[in-house]
């Protein structure tokens, strides 16, 4: 600061030869408070000019940019190098003694600390120690980093989102195919099941009725073992007095043996008018079986026949056009039966 060689002082009107009068002695100015207020009034202080003023306000001006820690310092530019004559710099007052700068010249522990933050450019305000520690100097660009890394965070959670929900829907509707596939499995082996049970019931059903027939089978039997068909049950025509046929026509050779067709009791054995010689037998179970046109009767009334056994001959006898047997079943209360349907029901085919 003091390299500069003092300036020449100019010749003063008060000098020691008493020319201009006495020589004036100059003190140290501290400015106060006080002291640079400007009095309202007539009495005004006035402005002092030349090369003191300038400098005390140069000098006030470098302490104030000092003390706010290089704070008008440019972090585009380079920094000026200010440089005061000794006269001057000597003579320049207390930066703290200045009212209003003091303020900023603490010498305390916490503003020590806190000079070289103050000293930080500018453009430097914003950026955390993280990215100081990576060597972002400029506020803009790590704020530009910030957003950046906040929009590609929000857009990886946004796709991670929509990636969730794609799998969950994947996974729903692979849930549901599954469901669907598993109740199809399900209703194909019930249906199964059912198809196969029914069919386990019919055979089984079918099985008790062959064996129901087979034991009908062996305790009934056809009237007539060599025959012929002429004439079934309802058949109209001219023949019969009441216009149809009540009975079945079993065509064979005369005195042919006609066989009782199951065990019972013979109710009835003589002549019947249109039907020649019949003969009646009623079952247990109240069932009567009709056998007429018999050329001869073989059992009584009363007698207790069985299965097979022979109670008559077959023959022409009565109203009829050639020899045959004609075979009517009752029922208990007298109704009419078809006898080819009520044989089939026995287990025989006729």
């Amino acid at each position: 600061m003091a390299s500069n060689k003092p300036a020449p002082e100019a010749p003063s009107p008060f000098t020691a030869d008493g020319i201009g009068g006495p020589e004036r002695t100059w003190e140290e100015w501290n400015p106060t408070a006080e002291s640079i207020r400007p009095v309202r009034g007539k009495h005004r202080v006035a402005k002092q000019r030349g090369l003191a003023r300038s400098s005390t306000v140069l000098g006030v001006g470098v302490i104030a940019a000092v003390g706010a820690g290089g704070m008008a310092t440019a972090q585009s530019k380079p920094p000026v190098s200010i440089s005061l004559p000794d006269s001057i710099a000597d003579n320049l007052p207390d930066a703290k003694s200045l009212p209003g700068v003091g303020a900023f010249m603490s010498e305390d522990a916490e503003d020590a600390e806190a000079a070289p933050l103050a000293a930080a450019p500018i453009t430097s305000a914003g950026i955390t120690s993280a990215e100081a520690e990576q060597g972002t100097t400029d506020a803009g660009e790590a704020l530009r980093a910030r957003i950046l890394q906040q929009a590609e965070q929000q857009q990886a959670s946004a796709d991670a989102e929509a990636k969730a929900a794609e799998e969950k829907a994947a996974a729903e509707k692979a849930a549901d195919e599954a469901k669907k596939q598993q109740d199809e499995a399900e209703a194909k082996a019930k249906a199964k099941i059912a198809a196969e049970k029914k069919a386990a019931k019919e055979a089984a059903e079918k099985k008790a009725e062959e064996e129901r027939l087979a034991k009908l089978r062996a305790s009934y039997t056809l009237p007539a073992s060599s025959y012929t068909i002429t004439s079934t049950y309802g058949q109209s025509g001219a023949m019969w007095s009441s216009g149809q046929h009540t009975g079945l026509d079993f065509a064979g050779a005369a005195g042919s043996p006609l066989k009782a067709v199951h065990s019972g009791t013979i109710t009835s054995a003589g002549w019947s008018g249109s039907y020649g010689y019949r003969t009646v037998l009623q079952l247990d179970d109240g069932t009567e079986v009709w056998y007429a046109h018999q050329s001869s009767i073989d059992v009584s009334v009363g007698q207790k026949v069985s299965t097979g056994e022979t109670i008559g001959r077959m023959g022409a006898t009565g109203n009829v056009t050639g020899v045959h047997l004609h075979l009517e079943v009752h029922t208990a209360g007298g109704s009419a039966l078809n006898p080819m349907a009520w044989l089939n029901s026995k287990g025989l085919n006729v």
